[in-house]
């Protein structure tokens, strides 16, 4: 009996936080700002466009503020409460200028959210890849977020506001993409601390994260193993033969031409991380394949998920 009484309490508190979630009053959007990072295209763009239909003042922040997805995205929402502003989060100047455009259009009830949805994706086994596109990734991945946030938090503590990151299920392992998967690993452990922190000032931290939505985002194009080859160094390519090279550049395209093309399933997460009066600490939206896979990656041995692994990546030699 005492054995069961863990289970028991675990099973109370995910009830009662079920129910806190079923009576709260839901958030009158109207006269609250939101910052997004990201928007040129993917789920940045729908987000934006989601939260400019519920009422939010949208700041949406686009890499090229003149290109076709920054025009879509002004010409789709149309004249009011939705501004396209340029914003290279890798840029601490336009983090500024963006904090300070924030602030000189502030509405009544003030800033309420801050989404870190900008990102990058590439693939490679580790020696294929230079260091600068490892320092690359790093600073839009990991330290991108961390810049926009730590010049956001004042204006965040003040509101009580949200703090949403854009994870994946790629932070649990990796199949070829550990550049990708190493700053999303790092992303959640930044927000696990910043979470237990802010809740003192009221401040809500959330994480999303996706699992294949290669279609929906064309965060990853497919990619060529032509082109991974003739970027190789002379060393890596005395390793490597080019059949290895194809079967992995096939093995990754396979997996990228089975992404979901339904952004908006994760939009919905991210709008409830935004709305909701009792919002999750992780969001994850995808496949019950994908969930089982994070589930058993994060339950057994390092060494069975090793095997299982090195077995799926196995199928063609280096020589």
């Amino acid at each position: 009996m005492w054995a069961a009484a863990p289970l028991l309490l675990l099973l109370l508190l995910l009830l009662l936080a079920r129910l806190r979630r079923s009576w709260a009053v839901p958030l009158e959007p109207a006269g609250r700002a939101v910052l997004i990072t990201g928007c040129d295209s993917g789920f940045g763009h729908l987000l934006a466009l989601r939260l400019h239909r519920l009422g939010f003042t949208v700041f949406a922040g686009c890499l090229c503020p003149g290109g076709e997805g920054a025009r879509r995205l002004q010409r789709e929402a149309g004249a009011g409460r939705l501004r396209v502003l340029r914003l290279d989060v890798t840029r601490a100047g336009d983090v500024l200028a963006a904090k300070e455009l924030v602030l000189s259009h502030l509405p009544e009830r003030g800033f309420w959210g801050l989404v870190n949805n900008a990102g990058i994706s590439t693939f490679g086994e580790t020696g294929w890849l230079s260091m600068e596109k490892y320092e690359k990734f790093a600073d839009v991945n990991l330290l991108g977020s961390i810049r926009t946030t730590l010049a956001f938090l004042p204006l965040l503590r003040k509101y009580k506001g949200r703090i949403v990151f854009m994870s994946s299920i790629i932070a649990y392992f990796s199949l070829g993409n550990g550049i990708y998967s190493m700053t999303k690993a790092a992303i959640e452990r930044f927000c696990d601390a910043l979470r237990l922190e802010m809740k003192k000032f009221g401040v809500r931290v959330c994480i999303i994260q996706p699992g294949n939505y290669a279609r929906s985002t064309k965060i990853q194009p497919p990619i060529s193993a032509e082109e991974i080859w003739n970027d190789l160094s002379e060393e890596e390519k005395a390793v490597y033969n080019k059949e290895y090279v194809q079967e992995r550049a096939n093995f990754f395209n396979s997996i990228l031409s089975e992404g979901s093309t339904n952004g908006n399933e994760v939009v919905d997460a991210m709008v409830d991380a935004l709305t909701s009066p009792a919002p999750k600490a992780r969001y994850m939206v995808a496949k019950l394949k994908e969930k089982a896979l994070v589930f058993v990656c994060a339950l057994f041995p390092t060494v069975v998920m090793d095997y299982f692994m090195s077995y799926a990546l196995s199928k063609v030699k280096l020589a």
